[in-house]
């Protein structure tokens, strides 16, 4: 079993592809990976997924755009099936370990959301995305931020560790990135996400009651949602949240 595979719990995926077109939390972060894209990486004519799962943010992006060539990587055929069912023949599918793409210079841009905490050797991971990446090409990675808010949630999701925006830095420019743009994301709601994880009482929380939650909230964390990335194309980035964005470019 690889170090990815013992990382994550492949039962997720059913649940997930019933709610995530719902959870404010989702479409969210799409939002705002469609808005990245298209600012800083216009030109690009093809986009993988590393860590696809059920295909939510590559239906997304096949409908924001159509002439963009969508391929996606997935270790699990469990979200693969998913994936499938949703994209149909909109974009390809393959079955991969993020720590062992095997590619190289074939994509414009990558895209890994939500992947990279799960899995030990996330500086392997990194030079893999790398070298699938054509020189100059584009880098969008999402993940969870701040050890202190480290719960059950974490344990229950399968993360390896949350992010400080230093280390990520860092760990990108050693595997050969420009840094573009660093910026937080569920800021607004930081103080309930902080309450919300102290008042855990085991440590196996389950993932996703924090998503799907009743509809009052779920709208009040989409209008959040909204105004971070009305600040965030201003060009405000968000010095704290429980989630991180960054854009980056391969030299060379």
């Amino acid at each position: 079993m690889s170090e990815a595979r013992a990382s994550y719990d492949p039962a997720h995926f059913a649940r997930l592809f019933a709610l995530e077109a719902r959870s404010f939390w989702f479409r969210g972060r799409s939002d705002l990976i469609e808005w990245s894209i298209a600012r800083y990486f216009p030109g690009a004519r093809d986009f993988l997924e590393v860590g696809c799962g059920t295909g939510y943010v590559l239906d997304r992006l096949h409908r924001a755009f159509p002439a963009l060539s969508l391929s996606g990587s997935e270790l699990y055929e469990e979200g693969l099936a998913c994936a499938r069912e949703r994209l149909g023949d909109a974009a390809t599918l393959r079955q991969a370990d993020a720590t062992d793409l095997g590619m190289r210079e074939a994509f414009d841009a990558i895209g890994a959301f939500d992947v990279v905490e799960h899995i030990e050797d996330d500086r392997r991971v990194l030079a893999n995305l790398h070298a699938a990446l054509r020189p100059g090409g584009g880098l969008l990675l999402t993940v969870p931020q701040h050890a202190w808010l480290w719960s059950g949630t974490d344990v229950a999701a399968h993360h390896v560790r949350r992010y400080a925006k230093a280390d990520l830095v860092a760990k990108l420019r050693d595997a050969g990135f420009d840094v573009l743009r660093v910026t937080s994301f569920v800021s607004l709601l930081l103080p309930a996400m902080w309450l919300a994880r102290r008042r855990e009482r085991d440590g196996m929380a389950e993932v996703e009651a924090e998503l799907a939650l009743p509809p009052l909230a779920n709208a009040i964390g989409a209008a959040t949602l909204w105004i971070e990335r009305m600040l965030t194309r201003l060009g405000v980035d968000l010095p704290a949240g429980g989630s991180l964005l960054v854009v980056a470019r391969r030299r060379g």
